[in-house]
């Protein structure tokens, strides 16, 4: 849950005018003590988070994507040693977006298979 600046400083200043420590203000105001600490730091909301992929490496997926178009994401994960959801993540930083479709390469296309009306019927 995301409180208010107004809250925020509010908290901050009643700590600061009866001299509260960080424990006793968490009490008084019923949230946690490491939002204090942490408004101390910064008073502003954080919006997002600026953490690289320390997993993945990103040029190698680049690389894999120029090497392999077509492949699936479990493919690519397999191949980079990562899940699947790894490489969704990924891809979506990288702005890469690949959706499959009917218009496949012939060999690469799989085989529909159609049920005969007799087969329906029984």
């Amino acid at each position: 849950m995301t409180y208010s600046l107004y809250f925020r400083k509010k908290v901050l200043a009643i700590k600061e005018q009866e001299g509260l420590t960080g424990k006793e203000a968490s009490v008084r105001f019923g949230i946690g003590e490491a939002n204090i600490t942490r408004w101390n730091n910064c008073l502003e909301a954080q919006r997002t988070r600026n953490k690289a992929a320390t997993k993945l490496d990103m040029e190698a997926l680049e690389q894999d994507v120029k090497e392999y178009p077509d492949a699936y994401q479990y493919e690519r994960a397999s191949r980079l040693g990562v899940c699947q959801r790894a490489i969704g993540y990924a891809l979506e930083r990288l702005k890469i977006s690949y959706k499959k479709n009917t218009v496949a390469s012939e060999s690469e296309r799989r085989g529909t298979t159609y049920l005969s009306r007799q087969d329906k019927r029984r």
